[in-house]
């Protein structure tokens, strides 16, 4: 008899929205109209100019490995975007490209995180992360978060639930799937907490630029040793791409090559060549008019679902994301999420994707579709929540 598979693999939890997915895909294969709000991808297709790049380069035969670290011109394009988005001065050498934002989480826990370490995460927060730390035989510190920590890590939880396997703490800004944005006083309350533990500090920031009424600081502008995750994913609507980058401190550079040396070789060529025409100014003109319309979904569906009963107790300042409680209707989430996929076609995630910390009492929905189809999704949620038995 074969031995089984991986205690690691094992370990790794499928996304619970996955089957809501493959139902209803099989619904819209039977003739359903089904709205989507549990994809955490942008509607829009890549913008024009990048498509043009990518073909450009295509025809031109840039289809062979690039160094590890990636293209420079990619890299010093993006060290030039540094500079304009945030007023820093950041050398290309200190950035890699990698396969998504996944590539970078990668690199980064590889590096940072033996067997038996960890980090500290907030729970609700992006499943990926705790995973990647389990393949790398390290672990996660869930953290619980809610409304009165604005669902993010402060500097008084790190030094609460900081113990002797903890290496670092991993926390993303925007978050996902709260929305949530840690401004400069709390990104260098992190900072200083998590260096004073001797520790890192890793940051997500993948869903920036995508912020409204202001803009999300980054962790460099207070913290030059930080570890920055970053993808050319959701702003730059590159999703199928696999693209984007790490930010690191000088000291770690060569480590970081030698592992991208050896886990991927090199970030696919032809995404890169197409990634850079996302720093021209006509791309940038065409992501801010995107940035607009998310703007305006999230002040319709936000308003449209407290209205219904939800509670969405925080305002969320970025991604495309509303993380909302349902104990008002009782139930469990998964069920509810069954219930409108069922009954009213609509596709929402439950929140035990999150996490653990109330995940059952609580639901994502991805602003992701047009304003039209927002307003017919509420319109559907309204009629299913009288039919819904908690």
């Amino acid at each position: 008899m074969a031995q089984p598979y991986s205690a690691r693999s094992r370990a790794i939890e499928p996304f619970h929205v996955m089957a809501l997915l493959a139902r209803a895909n099989e619904l819209q294969a039977a003739g359903h109209d089904v709205i989507h709000l549990e994809i955490g991808e942008p509607d829009f297709t890549t913008a024009a100019p990048i498509v043009a790049a990518g073909q450009a380069a295509l025809g031109a035969g840039h289809t062979r490995y690039t160094a590890a670290r990636g293209l420079p011109a990619l890299r010093e394009a993006i060290a030039g975007f540094y500079g304009q988005r945030y007023g820093l001065s950041i050398d290309p050498e200190r950035i890699l490209i990698t396969p998504g934002g996944s590539g970078a989480l990668l690199l980064a826990s590889s590096l940072l995180v033996d067997p038996g370490k960890h980090w500290l995460l907030a729970d609700p927060g992006y499943p990926c992360n705790r995973h990647f730390l389990r393949l790398v035989e390290g672990g996660a510190q869930l953290v619980p978060v809610g409304p009165q920590d604005n669902y993010q890590l402060n500097a008084g939880l790190v030094d609460r639930y900081w113990n002797q396997d903890s290496v670092g703490a991993l926390v993303a800004s925007p978050a996902n799937p709260t929305g949530t944005v840690l401004d400069r006083d709390a990104l260098a309350g992190l900072s200083a907490a998590t260096r004073a533990q001797g520790g890192h500090l890793v940051v997500d920031e993948i869903y920036h630029g995508l912020t409204y009424g202001m803009e999300a600081p980054s962790v460099l502008e207070v913290d030059d040793q930080a570890f920055v995750l970053n993808s050319f994913s959701k702003y730059f609507g590159m999703t199928g791409w696999r693209l984007g980058w790490l930010v690191a401190p000088p000291a770690a550079v060569a480590d970081l090559e030698k592992l991208a040396q050896n886990l991927y070789i090199s970030a696919p060529s032809m995404a890169q060549h197409a990634a850079l025409a996302c720093f021209e100014p006509e791309t940038l003109d065409i992501l801010e008019q995107r940035r607009g319309e998310f703007a305006r979904r999230r002040d319709y569906l936000l308003p449209a679902l407290r209205e219904l009963g939800f509670r969405i107790a925080v305002e969320p300042q970025g991604a495309f994301y509303l993380y909302a409680d349902i104990s008002a209707f009782g139930g469990d989430a998964f069920a509810f999420c069954r219930h409108f996929l069922e009954t009213e076609h609509v596709a929402i995630t439950p929140g035990l994707d999150f996490g653990r910390h109330q995940a059952a009492h609580h639901v994502r929905f991805a602003y992701t579709q047009s304003l039209e189809r927002l307003e017919e999704a509420v319109q559907r949620i309204a009629r299913g929540l009288r039919s819904w038995q908690g």
